[in-house]
């Protein structure tokens, strides 16, 4: 594809906030238009408003449940209309939407679908002898989409296919990537619910938000912004359930003082 002149407007519609990380071909700098409802859904709403301020401090624009009615242009791409009237002119259009699950030859099969072939905690189908992993399986009435998910069902199927003692309680989802060059992580349940506490941490100034959620004495969900230096660290507190009571103090200024302080 030949690069674009800087000067010209490009649309990126999509509905989940990862296209944004994806580059632009050619130098030209997009403008960032969200086709569905949900553009940050993987953030609460503090870091979903940090991470907006700072895709825009960049000059990329991000309209908010800006639904697409039609584009515009015969030869060429001309513009956006949105359901609510607006038109936003454009030179070009990317489109990114995710995936959907193929479930046509189970369905056919009679086998149990919804959005997703259903499977249980062993990864079958209603089928007999049939099982289903990755982004078709719906497993706890979840698909994943992802590839991690896909590689933790794919070893539970074998050790339960070679005799062994194995069962699937669901994966631990996170999203580590830069978002137009502002790092952004999340993991786990991070929006909390009843019992649960966050310890938060916001430098709106110099662009760092941190959010650590808590619950039963142990880190159950995790969102950074900017500084993700201990993202991993985050995450492997999350899925080992590791209690944090020695740590909770010193734990949202990463893993170094938390260690020593736990050491101490």
């Amino acid at each position: 594809m030949a690069a674009m002149p800087v000067t010209q407007r490009m649309i990126d519609l999509h509905t989940q906030y990862r296209a944004l990380g994806a580059p632009a071909p050619g130098p030209a700098k997009p403008d960032q238009l969200n086709a569905g409802r949900k553009l940050l859904r993987q953030l609460d709403a503090p870091a979903a408003e940090l991470l907006k301020s700072l895709v825009e401090r960049k000059g990329i624009e991000i309209l908010l449940n800006a639904n697409t009615a039609r584009i515009h242009g015969e030869a060429r791409v001309e513009g956006v209309e949105l359901v609510d009237g607006r038109l936003v002119p454009a030179d070009a259009v990317i489109f990114a939407a995710g995936i959907r699950p193929n479930i046509a030859l189970a369905k056919e099969a009679g086998i149990s679908v919804n959005r997703g072939i259903v499977v249980d905690d062993h990864l079958r189908t209603g089928a007999a002898n049939v099982f289903a992993i990755g982004e078709c399986a719906e497993h706890r009435g979840i698909c994943y989409g992802l590839v991690e998910p896909a590689y933790e069902q794919a070893r539970v199927l074998a050790r339960h296919l070679a005799g062994r003692q194995a069962s699937y309680a669901g994966s631990v989802v996170a999203t580590n990537l830069k978002v137009s060059g502002v790092s952004v992580f999340s993991a786990g349940d991070f929006m909390g619910g009843d019992g649960s506490e966050a310890i938060v941490l916001s430098d709106i100034n110099h662009g760092t938000y941190k959010k650590l959620v808590i619950s039963g004495g142990r880190l159950t969900g995790a969102v950074l912004i900017g500084d993700v230096a201990d993202a991993l660290w985050y995450l492997e507190l999350i899925r080992t359930r590791q209690p944090t009571q020695r740590i909770r103090a010193d734990m949202m200024f990463g893993r170094s003082l938390a260690i020593r302080s736990e050491a101490a």
